[in-house]
């Protein structure tokens, strides 16, 4: 019975958000934008050793109260993350609601639901091979963030380098992303420019888009199912055939799969 009620619950509360929350989801998937958008900018950051605007340079001092110098942190090891129990936090969630605390019982369940997509998101990074055509994977890169808000947010990233050759891989279920790609792929329009360095490709039977530039190298870009899609960036590959040959590594309908895409 306390499971029945649970389940009504979470039934009303999915009803209502998509009867009246549209609003909400447009803004939810704006910021879905921004964190996938956000993990890109970080490595391209941390290679490129430049701040963002308005921190302190790194190393450096801060200006204090009256323009005195202020000591720069140069310790500690950073937060731990640790995805939430989803057991817990369904029963947290049963007392919540039994008691009447309807809005700690709405948090718990937003908690369950993120620990669920944490899971899968690690079962789909580890489930990557560990290394693609002579590159290693990269200790300490691998990244699984969410929003915990139904795949909306949802980012695997993965990079696999040596030397200055280096291969990266986000699965990720991102709006505005998905949108763009889709105009190249069915807009007639996009496939008649002159000097254009783009062309539409195939990835194990999967449409997607090849981009060069000769700043960034090539991307890769593949729609998996209706929410989500891959993209592949190398860096210092010397053809099109060997950043093609790097993306054929991969096991995309294992990867729709565990991401539950039809």
């Amino acid at each position: 019975m306390k499971s029945g009620i649970i389940i009504t619950a979470v039934t009303l509360t999915v009803i209502t958000f998509t009867g009246y929350g549209q609003g909400i989801v447009g803004k939810l998937k704006q910021k879905a934008a921004q964190v996938g958008e956000r993990t890109v900018e970080k490595k391209i950051d941390e290679k490129t050793g430049i701040s963002q605007p308005g921190s302190a340079p790194a190393g450096g001092p801060k200006s204090g109260p009256g323009g005195s110098s202020a000591p720069t942190n140069t310790t500690g090891e950073g937060l731990v993350v640790t995805p939430p129990n989803v057991k817990e936090s369904m029963a947290e969630a049963e007392v919540s609601f039994r008691t009447g605390m309807y809005s700690d019982a709405r948090y718990a369940l937003r908690q369950a639901m993120l620990g669920v997509e944490m899971e899968i998101g690690n079962q789909v990074l580890n489930s990557l091979p560990e290394s693609v055509v002579g590159l290693p994977k990269k200790e300490g890169a691998d990244q699984v963030t969410s929003m915990g808000y139904g795949w909306v947010g949802l980012t695997i990233y993965r990079e696999y380098a040596s030397g200055d050759k280096q291969l990266s891989i986000a699965i990720a279920n991102n709006s505005a992303w998905m949108a763009a790609l889709n105009m190249y792929l069915t807009n007639p329009g996009y496939s008649s420019t002159g000097q254009q360095n783009w062309k539409q490709i195939k990835v194990k039977g999967y449409k997607g888009i090849i981009e060069f530039n000769e700043g960034s190298g090539y991307k890769v870009s593949v729609p998996i199912g209706q929410t989500s899609l891959i993209m592949w960036e190398g860096i210092n590959f010397a053809t099109e055939q060997d950043i093609m040959n790097a993306a054929n590594a991969f096991d995309i309908d294992a990867i729709k799969n565990k991401l539950g895409e039809k």
